[in-house]
């Protein structure tokens, strides 16, 4: 069983260290609890924490080092406690992006499919008139995904390749990352608002 040697708060203070804007933060928090869902849903409840903490920290370099991402990330990781396992997790997620470290584990396909996944299910939820992933259908996010105009940013190709180290269906990760996001959302939106008191939803 793999454990984290942070506390979650611990994680958090670290991410923080490095992470002001609130968009960053909110993706991070999103990624974190996608992670634990999947983490119960696929059979590995006992290393939740792990998992989550995993997906809380793996864009730490982003927002002051976007040019290095994923290699910035394992000096700011290491210098704040983090394990060379879960270094190596949460830099494998720019697989092909920005370096060369190649998901293994499962929760590393994971993060690498449903990190860019996320930030797409977010850009579909603002159409909505709920603004919200609760009630999402996967035929909508599919329609979104083929116009690759549409929130250009999320890579397609990394999607597919995700599900695809998966061994899943892109309909079978639409459905259960939607009912992820729409399982957490309450919860994310609510530690944003503690995190960030004067920021307007």
């Amino acid at each position: 069983m793999r454990t984290s040697r942070l506390t979650r708060e611990e994680a958090l203070a670290l991410l923080r260290k490095y992470n002001e804007e609130p968009f960053h933060i909110l993706h991070a928090l999103t990624v974190e609890h996608v992670m634990r869902w999947y983490a119960r849903k696929l059979g590995y409840a006992d290393e939740e924490e792990y998992w989550g903490i995993t997906g809380l920290l793996h864009d730490i370099d982003f927002e002051q080092y976007p040019e290095q991402h994923c290699k910035k990330a394992p000096e700011l990781l290491k210098a704040g406690g983090v394990d060379e396992d879960m270094i190596y997790s949460v830099c494998c997620h720019g697989y092909g992006i920005c370096v060369d470290l190649e998901p293994k584990h499962e929760m590393e396909k994971v993060l690498f499919a449903a990190d860019e996944l996320t930030g797409l299910i977010g850009a579909v939820a603002k159409m909505l008139p709920t603004k919200s992933a609760k009630g999402m259908k996967v035929s909508s996010l599919s329609k979104k995904f083929k116009n690759k105009k549409f929130a250009a940013g999320c890579s397609r190709e990394v999607i597919a390749d995700g599900a695809e180290r998966l061994g899943w269906d892109l309909e079978r990760l639409f459905a259960d990352t939607i009912e992820a996001m729409a399982d957490c959302e309450d919860a994310v939106n609510a530690e944003m608002a503690v995190l960030y008191p004067q920021t307007e939803k």
